[in-house]
């Protein structure tokens, strides 16, 4: 073995970038964070090749100096530390190493003009060699450009995708710093292509910050998730959590539409991310994710940002809070929304529709085509009779009466029942509309809410085991569990430490009926290793509320009587997340009056 000795700093400075720059996206995302750290009002991304060949990003900020060039490319050089407080970090970038690590695998060149100066000046670094700064020609802010990502460290390359797929890491990297900066315009053009063009929010969104992210939000998730959305405003022991969430009828099959920030920094944090699936684990089946973008406001203290060079994790110095915080302020939000349900369903069943255009159907009375003519007594009845299949009954209307039914639906969301479906659906009418509510669903959902109602006012029943169950948990799950007993046995779980890295087990939820209880305590300690809360614990219990709820509602195929129906949509009105059932799929569709005039061009 050859003698120790200290590494040249060219090979030093390549060994970082292996850690902060993965491929052009990871450039990309440094260089804009620098630019949002320099107080730019507009930044503009050029790519070529996926940035494999050449990257730039434009800025209007504060600019640089000749010195402060030279500095900027140096390993933990960085003008946002100012009283070198680590604990006080409240810029993107801190750590001083993006531009010379950036710098060491590809040809770089730093053009800057600061605000008041005659002239800009530039500077290049290639593989890490750095030039002299020297005049040129540029307005105030700076331009970063980047060519041969990589042509020192060739193997590299060998990893890089498609530049299509190159360029869509790097639309996301921006997508998501646009997001949580209303306020700044981003524009990315890729191969002569604009693939992103996100204007700064203008002065008047500005005077209503969240209809300034809503906007911003709305162009890069889509209209559907600004008219879908309930608005998330919370606060717990100094941290603050605002946003927005997706009703859980709007969802899609990958969390790839869950956008976490924290103090203005997208991060990819599992904490964050179990706690969006507790607050929904309720709503949604468990392959179905939800739509939403949180910003988490955190004092700079309680929070760890240095937790690896790309800055994407983060840890919390209490993450029992911050989980709690999201949990408890998303359910509050969905709560509010109350029956209501995702636009996008009506939109769909309104897409199902096909206007008839073809010749018009000879019915049973005679004649046909065009000219044929029908008179107005029995028209209902012979059309249901035409309309009905072969073999089975047309829709029931059943008789109305009372002021409830023969109203027109205006003092009531949903309506009043006029008709009932195969059997399974519900037809009401409202005072703007048609409701059409899945009956079975809808039943499943308020039983599920009254099993829910009914364990938090009498708190969950225990039932003793026979024969005490001894886990082997190991000595650190022995203390997690220890330490969250109490809250264990108020969801039902009475366990005690038996001797060293054991648990016996005494009683267990009685509403779990037989369980795995090993899988389950191990399970339990595993989790909260990790996220430091008990609730896989209350996912089984109100998984089994959807269970029992689901066998014992109304099932699809009963007949009901317009009083039945009229109840079912009045306490539907009543009880929260009503518009959707246990699994996320809609409980009902409403169909606008305007709508429907317009399917038959009467608008």
């Amino acid at each position: 073995m050859s003698a120790l000795r200290r590494l040249p700093s060219t090979l030093v400075n390549r060994i970082a970038a292996g850690e902060v720059v993965e491929r052009p996206a990871s450039a990309a995302k440094e260089l804009v964070e620098n630019a949002i750290d320099a107080g730019a009002r507009r930044i503009v991304v050029s790519l070529k090749e996926g940035g494999r060949t050449f990257l730039s990003v434009v800025d209007d900020g504060v600019g640089m100096t000749p010195q402060e060039l030279e500095l900027a490319v140096e390993r933990h050089c960085t003008s946002k530390l100012p009283d070198d407080d680590f604990d006080d970090i409240r810029t993107l970038g801190f750590r001083g190493e993006a531009l010379p690590s950036i710098a060491s695998v590809s040809r770089m060149a730093l053009t800057s003009r600061p605000a008041g100066a005659e002239t800009a000046w530039c500077l290049e670094i290639d593989g890490g060699a750095k030039g002299e700064p020297r005049p040129a020609a540029h307005p105030f802010g700076t331009r970063v450009e980047v060519r041969d990502l990589f042509f020192a460290t060739p193997a590299r390359l060998k990893f890089l995708k498609e530049p299509r797929t190159e360029s869509g890491h790097v639309a996301d990297a921006l997508r998501r710093l646009a997001m949580a900066h209303p306020t700044v315009g981003f524009r990315l053009d890729s191969d002569e292509r604009t693939l992103i063009d996100l204007p700064a929010a203008p002065p008047s969104l500005l005077e209503k910050p969240d209809a300034g992210r809503l906007a911003r939000l709305a162009a890069i998730m889509g209209r559907e998730f600004a008219d879908n959305t309930v608005a998330i405003d919370a606060n717990r022991e100094g941290f603050r959590l605002t946003g927005f969430a997706g009703l859980p009828t709007l969802n899609r099959p990958t969390g790839q539409h869950q956008y976490l920030f924290v103090n203005g920094r997208p991060v990819r944090d599992k904490l964050l991310a179990g706690a969006v699936r507790g607050a929904y684990q309720d709503f949604l089946a468990r392959d179905r994710h939800p739509m939403v973008a949180l910003f988490l406001e955190a004092p700079t203290g309680m929070v760890d940002v240095n937790v690896h060079p790309a800055k994407t994790e983060v840890r919390f110095r209490d993450a029992g809070i911050v989980r709690g915080l999201i949990v408890g302020a998303l359910r509050t939000a969905l709560a509010a929304a109350g029956h209501r349900a995702s636009t996008t369903v009506s939109d769909a069943a309104l897409g199902a529709f096909r206007p008839h255009t073809g010749q018009a159907l000879a019915l049973p009375m005679g004649g046909g085509g065009k000219s044929a003519w029908l008179p107005s007594r029995g028209l209902a009845e012979a059309v249901a009779q035409f309309m009905a299949p072969l073999g089975q009954p047309s829709a029931r209307v059943e008789p109305t009466s009372g002021p409830a039914a023969n109203g027109n639906g205006a003092a009531y969301p949903l309506g009043v029942a006029r008709a009932q479906l195969h059997e399974t659906y519900i037809v009401a009418q409202t005072a703007e509309g048609v409701v059409i509510v899945d009956q079975h669903a809808a039943h499943e959902r308020l039983m599920h809410e009254r099993l829910k109602g009914q364990l938090e006012a009498d708190g969950v029943k225990r039932q003793a085991l026979l024969l005490p169950e001894v886990v082997e948990v190991g000595e650190d799950g022995v203390r997690r569990l220890a330490g969250r007993m109490a809250e264990l046995a108020d969801m039902g779980l009475v366990l005690e430490p038996f001797g060293v890295g054991a648990v016996v087990v005494r009683e267990t939820p009685a509403v779990l009926g037989e369980l795995d209880v090993q899988g389950l305590v191990r399970d339990l300690a595993d989790e909260l290793a990790e996220l430091g809360d008990h609730l896989s614990l209350k996912e089984k219990v109100e998984e089994v509320c959807g269970t029992l709820a689901c066998h014992t509602s109304v099932r699809a195929g009963r007949r009901l009587s317009v009083d039945e129906m009229n109840a079912l949509l009045r306490q539907m009105e009543a009880t929260p997340h009503s518009g959707q059932c246990n699994h996320g799929r809609p409980t009902y569709v409403e169909l606008k009056l305007a709508d429907i005039e317009r399917l038959f061009g009467r608008r």
